[in-house]
């Protein structure tokens, strides 16, 4: 049984990474409210990137399908993230944002990074992955979730150009989309498209890939700036995983 992110553990890693990305920056403060419901896309993307600043935590249920030619017949998954944005000039050097994805289905997986180590455990294969946090930051998608990042500098923003991605007539209220496209090649990452509510969350993700492997997350119960970022304690609770005994660790 591989890992349900993708084909290997390798790759599940490096989609990750741009999906934690894309989620700490977009899924948080109103954008649509109260502002031109015309708004070009090239505007959404600089409200997102002033917003981004506002949020320092988020968590969310989520449900993921990935389809494509080389992942076989099309995958579903669910569970629960969490995410704390890095303190600048406060953290300890070499520490990142803290993040946790926890899959309880098809099969359990924990996705941890602490902000110093990134783990990776898949209860079906018995191993448990562990690789340095900062290595993440070489990621473009990623440096947006240390701060680093600029939407506009990095990515190509513009409208849908499949036109059966655009709202229908009916849902044109309901939500925008837009598309993002990175500025230079990126190995995991070929376009993005987001469909934003008018109470600004992200009501559905698509990623695709090189590959045309395409990965679609659906969110829901989304909460910001409610994790007690203060508790140590309660942080480094959230924030680690200790696999069950008998489980491979393998270092990278």
């Amino acid at each position: 049984m591989k890992p349900f992110l993708t084909q290997t553990a390798i790759g599940a890693r490096a989609l990750l990474l741009s999906l934690t990305a894309l989620l700490s920056l977009l899924l948080h403060q109103p954008l649509f409210a109260g502002q031109n419901v015309n708004e070009a896309p090239e505007d959404i993307a600089r409200r997102l990137q002033l917003n981004y600043d506002q949020i320092r935590s988020l968590s969310f249920h989520f449900t993921q399908s990935t389809e494509g030619e080389l992942s076989g017949r099309p995958q579903q998954g669910s569970g629960t993230a969490w995410f704390v944005k890095e303190k600048k000039n406060q953290e300890p050097p070499g520490t990142v944002g803290k993040m946790r994805w926890d899959y309880t289905s098809p099969d359990k997986q924990v996705l941890v990074s602490d902000g110093v180590n990134f783990s990776m455990y898949f209860a079906k294969l018995e191993q448990m992955i562990i690789s340095p946090a900062d290595t993440m930051k070489t990621d473009i998608t990623y440096a947006f979730f240390t701060g680093s990042g600029n939407l506009l500098k990095d990515f190509s923003i513009s409208a849908p150009t499949n036109p059966e991605l655009n709202p229908k007539e009916e849902d044109a209220d309901h939500y925008k989309v837009i598309k993002l496209i990175p500025k230079e090649n990126q190995s995991q990452v070929s376009e993005i498209h987001l469909w934003v509510t008018p109470d600004s969350l992200i009501q559905r993700m698509e990623i695709l890939d090189h590959f045309d492997t395409r990965t679609t997350l659906e969110f829901s119960n989304l909460k910001t700036n409610t994790l007690p970022t203060d508790d140590p304690k309660a942080m480094d609770a959230l924030f680690s995983y200790t696999p069950p005994e008998g489980t491979e660790i393998i270092y990278q």
